[in-house]
């Protein structure tokens, strides 16, 4: 006749087993989370610094054809002085890790808008290899600091010849 030890052992350890197993699954999940989360967020940062450069880009259209900064946002979605409507932007693009239009807006001198920021607190991942107009974003601690701004004697300083034919920065 048999005894019920083994047993009892046997069972024992298969529930150690068990909770082992469910465990290195729950470890899995969470990593496979973050990563999801890692992603998605370099995701949104493409995203923000195509949509700041659309902004930017808007602006300098703008200041290009008008001599002076837009008074509003709005004003870049089209300019109805001309024959044929011109628009310097599809759409106001809304911010891309919220989805919503709370853009921090960059006031010129004059009150005009000379760019968008980011109100978010966040780090950002990216850290270098930014375009030339992304002044200082390789310095950036949030994506707050993050701006697009268009500011002409900038551009001028940027992209002026040098004594050797190389562009100063």
């Amino acid at each position: 006749m048999r005894s019920g030890r083994p047993r009892r052992a046997a069972s024992g350890l298969t529930y150690f087993g068990v909770l082992i197993l469910v465990t290195l699954i729950g470890l899995s999940l969470a990593l496979a989370a973050q990563l999801v989360s890692h992603a998605m967020q370099r995701d949104n940062e493409q995203q923000l610094l195509w949509v700041g450069h659309a902004y930017r880009d808007g602006i300098e259209t703008y200041i290009r054809k008008h001599g002076r900064y837009p008074a509003e946002l709005r004003a870049l979605l089209a300019d109805p002085t001309g024959t044929v409507p011109e628009h310097f932007l599809r759409a106001l693009y809304p911010y891309p890790m919220t989805g919503a239009a709370d853009w921090t807006i960059i006031r010129a001198p004059d009150g005009g808008v000379m760019g968008v920021a980011s109100r978010s607190n966040k780090a950002p991942i990216k850290i270098a290899n930014f375009d030339d107009d992304d002044v200082d974003f390789d310095k950036a601690a949030t994506y707050a600091d993050w701006k697009f701004v268009y500011d002409p004697a900038v551009k001028a300083k940027q992209y002026a010849p040098s004594v050797f034919g190389v562009p100063q920065r």
